[in-house]
């Protein structure tokens, strides 16, 4: 039936059009704002999770700085206990050298002072970012005998956790100037003779058997010291090691969430871009069909004629 009041035609093609524009619209701002799911309303379950991703994302970006400042920390310590390895092997071979018979021990103690200054200044000198695990005040109001250094940061059944790795610095301590319980301010005794490390003193020593006994204790003394100070230098290591691991570990998740949320909400530009053409040729046949349909209320007036 012809009317002039209701065009079924022009209503269906006006119908498909809206679609057709609609879809379009949604194309559109897929390939600009490349998300398939830029809000809640393209996905609300997909967009919550995309959402809390993110954020977790945004706290372990935080955790690699931690852990950046916690290697700097630890590589700092390591490097100053490595150097004084050295400085307390030129000291036990200043005192085997003074072993011998003859020899001006007074002059070998101004060369063992200055060794031990240098030992001093290196704990004193090992700071980063206010901290200083090798000359210690155990005394002070502040003082604490575990550090730690953020790990990790994980979320299980919406709980949060914070993960630390700890590191027992009276291990590692150099000098304590509270109660002297450094490795090398400490009292040792080897044999009857009880010596620091940091107060080695032999200008006084003769070639008389017992000052040569004093002084083979006190190489025993100095012996023990670069003992627990290899010791010490093998835990900085070790923890060194740990914290590069996690920061490789959380610089990987990081990537791998990353990569998780994209698959959740990034837009496929090659199938948007694809679906784009075809959409406008839609669009095109749709206008077409639209004034086809629009056209066909002129041709009643023909049978007027």
């Amino acid at each position: 039936m012809s009317s002039l009041m209701t065009n079924a035609s022009a209503m269906t093609a006006l119908q498909t059009l809206n679609a057709t524009n609609k879809s379009m619209a949604q194309v559109q701002n897929r390939i600009s704002t490349g998300y398939r799911v830029a809000s809640a309303e393209d996905n609300a379950a997909y967009w919550s999770i995309a959402t809390t991703m993110r954020s977790d994302n945004m706290a372990l970006s935080a955790v690699k700085d931690a852990l950046g400042l916690g290697a700097a920390t630890v590589d700092v310590m390591y490097t100053a206990m490595d150097k004084t390895v050295d400085v307390v092997n030129e000291i036990k071979a200043k005192l085997v050298a003074a072993r011998q018979p003859g020899v001006d021990r007074g002059k070998i103690q101004s060369d063992i002072t200055e060794l031990q200054g240098q030992l001093q200044t290196i704990a004193d000198s090992s700071v980063f970012n206010g901290e200083n695990w090798l000359s210690v005040n155990s005394g002070a109001a502040s003082y604490n005998g575990t550090k730690t250094v953020v790990g990790s940061f994980t979320r299980s059944a919406g709980a949060i956790t914070i993960d630390t790795i700890a590191i027992d610095i009276t291990q590692t301590e150099l000098y304590d100037s509270a109660d002297q319980s450094g490795i090398l301010d400490r009292d040792r005794t080897v044999g009857g003779t009880t010596a620091k490390v940091s107060t080695i003193n032999i200008s006084a020593l003769t070639d008389a058997a017992a000052d040569l006994t004093t002084l083979e204790n006190q190489i025993s003394i100095v012996d023990q010291a670069l003992g627990d100070i290899t010791d010490a230098a093998t835990l900085l290591g070790s923890v060194k090691k740990r914290v590069d691991l996690q920061k490789d570990f959380a610089s990987a998740l990081t990537d791998a969430i990353d990569r998780g949320v994209g698959q959740l909400v990034d837009a496929d530009m090659s199938k948007e871009s694809t679906r784009l053409q075809a959409l406008q040729t839609q669009q095109q046949l749709g206008i077409q069909a639209l004034s086809i349909a629009n056209s066909s209320s002129q041709n009643i007036l023909s049978l007027f004629r």
